[in-house]
């Protein structure tokens, strides 16, 4: 992204479980401008895959999204964050289990602290009748994931089982839910 366009976007940063799920959906997501795989959250001063999957640094898997706030609000976001992940399991997401995937919310600055936990309030109880168990925590550092994880649904697709039964679904759903908000040609 060029140095202009850079100064007019937000970032998001998301964790909804695995990785490859959320980046999936918020690669169709109009206003995205990009969908980097990768950890936060955690007390190592790096964060790689295997590291992570130990338990030991506390890091999430999360996305980390940038996005144009003229054409999605952050609001938007988190609504589109509720939908598609469980937001009602602690350290789990179907059957991937373990700190790495709770689901947490890392706010940028205030404003998205006040944003996030409104939405966790009003809107997330509107889609699930568990209680939300949704994490909200300062943003502190990112950590790219290593290549071979970086836009995996979009290299793999459905060649790889947990694509087709895990991640197709969540597409789905969310183009169902969101057609307004799919980028064109997706």
């Amino acid at each position: 992204m060029d140095e202009k366009n850079a100064d007019q976007l937000q970032l998001a940063t998301l964790g909804g479980g695995c990785f490859w799920c959320t980046e999936a959906v918020f690669q169709e997501v109009a206003g995205v401008r990009s969908v980097t795989s990768g950890y936060s959250g955690g007390s190592a001063e790096t964060a790689d895959y295997e590291t992570v999957c130990s338990g030991t640094t506390r890091h999430a898997e999360v996305v980390q999204v940038a996005f144009d706030p003229k054409v999605i609000s952050y609001e938007d976001i988190l609504e589109i964050f509720w939908a598609t992940h469980d937001p009602t399991t602690p350290n789990r997401q179907g059957n991937d289990v373990g700190p790495q995937y709770r689901s947490v919310i890392f706010y940028h600055d205030e404003e998205q602290k006040a944003i996030a936990e409104r939405s966790r309030a009003e809107v997330a109880p509107k889609l699930w009748e568990r209680p939300v168990v949704t994490e909200i925590s300062p943003f502190e550092s990112f950590y790219p994931a290593e290549d071979y994880h970086r836009e995996y649904y979009r290299n793999v697709g459905n060649r790889n089982p947990y694509c087709t039964f895990i991640i197709t679904p969540k597409v789905q759903k969310f183009r169902k839910l969101f057609k307004e908000r799919l980028k064109t040609g997706s």
